[in-house]
C-alpha cells in the first residue's frame, strides 16, 4: 500500500484529461544452473531479461498495466522468448458495497518444476468480488472467479491438457473485538478439461483475524476440498486445505513470518490433480536506513492424484528452497537489487529430480 501511494503522489509521464500515462522497466541478470530444459536434463545458462511496461490510470477508478518481458538464453537447449501480461482493475463504493473487478492475461514460456521443461502458458484469469457491511461489526463477502488456462506443448508419453475453471467463495464475517475477527466461508467450483474427467468441488473454511499484539498478528483459513469426477467411477476426493501466516515485527525495521499452505489444483498433466503443501519462514530486515535484506527458506511436498480409473499416476515430489535479496533504492524511483536462490528437489521419478542455485542482478525504474 505504501509502495502503490508513493506512485500515485509521483507525477505521471503524461496525462491526457483523466488518463494519466506511468512507464516502468527492469533489467534481470541470472545466472543459474540446474534449470531444466527436459524432463532429467537440467543445464547451466545465463538469462537476460528486459521488462519495459506502461501504465495507464483512467481516472479514479481503473488501471491497466501492460508488461512484455524479453528473455534470452546462453545455451541453444532453451527458446528465446517475449512473454505478456496485461492487467486491468478497477475498484469503486457504492453505499455500503465496496465493487472490484480484475482482468489478467499472461502468456509465458518458462521451465516449470511440475513439467521439468520450458513449458508455454496462456492463462486468461477475471475476478470480481464485492462487500456488503452489513453492519459496524458484520460484514459480506462475495467473490466471482473464471480462470482459462491453454497449455503449448505435450511430453511425449505424459501429455498437457488445458482447463477452464469457475468458482465462487463467500466469505461471512464477524469482528468480535477489535483486535479479532472470525468467518466463515463457503465456495463451489466446476472445472472443465480438454481431455480427461470434468469435475466439480465444493470447500468449506473457517477463518480467523488476531491481531494478538502491536506486535504480532495471525491470519488462519484451514477446511475442506470436496471433489467429484464426472466420468469414469473413481471416487470422490476429499482433502484438507488451510493457509496461515504468523507476523512478528519485533522492531521497526524488522519483520518475521511463518507461513503455511495446503492447495488441491488441476495439475498440468491429463487426468491428475496436485495436492501440495509449503512451509515457509522470511526475514525483512532494514539495514543502514535504504538497504533492505529479505531471507525465505522453506519445504514443500507435492503429490498426484489420478481422476481416472486406470491413469497410472505415481508420482510425489520433495523439495527445500532458499532465497536471498538485497534491494536499495535510488535517485527516488529506482531500485537495485541482487539475489540469491537454491532449490533442491527428490521425486520418485528419476526424471523430476534436480538442484539448482541461480545468483542475479536487477534494476528497475519508474518513470
Amino acid at each position: 500500500m505504501a509502495a502503490a501511494a508513493a506512485i500515485a503522489n509521483e507525477p505521471p509521464l503524461l496525462q491526457w484529461g483523466p488518463v494519466n500515462l506511468r512507464a516502468h522497466l527492469l533489467y534481470r541478470f541470472l545466472y543459474g544452473d540446474g534449470i531444466p530444459a527436459r524432463p532429467g536434463q537440467n543445464f547451466t545458462t545465463v538469462v537476460n531479461e528486459v521488462r519495459p511496461g506502461l501504465l495507464f490510470e483512467l481516472g479514479s477508478h481503473w488501471t491497466l498495466d501492460y508488461t512484455p518481458t524479453l528473455r534470452f538464453y546462453s545455451n541453444r537447449q532453451f527458446r528465446d522468448t517475449t512473454d505478456h501480461s496485461v492487467v486491468l482493475n478497477g475498484a469503486t463504493t457504492y453505499k455500503d458495497w465496496t465493487l472490484g473487478l480484475s482482468q489478467r492475461y499472461a502468456s509465458t514460456s518458462e521451465p516449470l518444476i511440475e513439467t521439468g521443461t520450458q513449458t508455454d502458458r496462456e492463462n486468461y484469469s477475471t475476478a470480481a468480488n464485492a462487500t456488503y457491511h452489513v453492519s459496524t461489526k458484520t460484514s459480506l463477502e462475495l467473490g466471482l472467479n473464471q480462470n482459462f488456462r491453454f497449455m503449448g506443448q505435450n511430453q511425449a508419453g505424459r501429455p498437457l491438457t488445458d482447463s477452464r475453471d469457475w468458482s465462487t467463495l463467500d466469505w461471512l464475517n464477524y469482528q468480535f473485538w477489535p483486535r479479532f475477527g472470525a468467518a466463515l466461508g463457503v465456495g463451489f467450483g466446476y472445472l472443465d478439461f480438454s481431455a480427461g474427467s470434468d469435475m466439480t468441488y465444493e470447500q468449506l473454511q473457517g477463518r480467523i483475524n488476531w491481531q494478538a499484539t502491536a506486535k504480532v498478528s495471525l491470519v488462519l483459513n484451514a477446511g475442506f476440498d470436496d471433489r467429484q469426477f464426472l466420468s469414469g467411477n473413481t471416487p470422490d476426493l476429499l482433502n484438507p486445505i488451510f493457509g496461515a501466516a504468523l507476523l512478528y515485527q519485533p522492531f521497526e525495521p524488522t519483520l518475521l513470518s511463518l507461513n503455511a499452505a495446503r492447495t488441491v489444483v488441476p495439475s498440468y498433466f491429463q487426468s491428475q490433480v496436485t495436492e501440495s503443501t509449503t512451509l515457509s519462514g522470511s526475514v525483512r530486515q532494514r539495514l543502514l536506513r535504504r538497504l533492505y535484506l529479505d531471507l525465505t527458506g522453506g519445504y514443500r511436498l507435492s503429490s498426484y492424484e489420478a481422476t481416472a480409473t486406470g491413469q497410472p499416476v505415481n508420482r510425489d515430489i520433495s523439495g527445500t528452497f532458499v532465497n536471498v535479496r538485497l534491494n536499495v533504492p535510488f535517485l527516488k524511483r529506482g531500485t537495485a537489487s541482487a539475489f540469491f536462490q537454491a532449490a533442491e528437489n527428490s521425486s520418485n521419478d528419476s526424471l523430476y529430480k534436480y538442484s539448482t542455485t541461480q545468483v542475479g542482478l536487477e534494476l528497475g525504474y519508474r518513470f
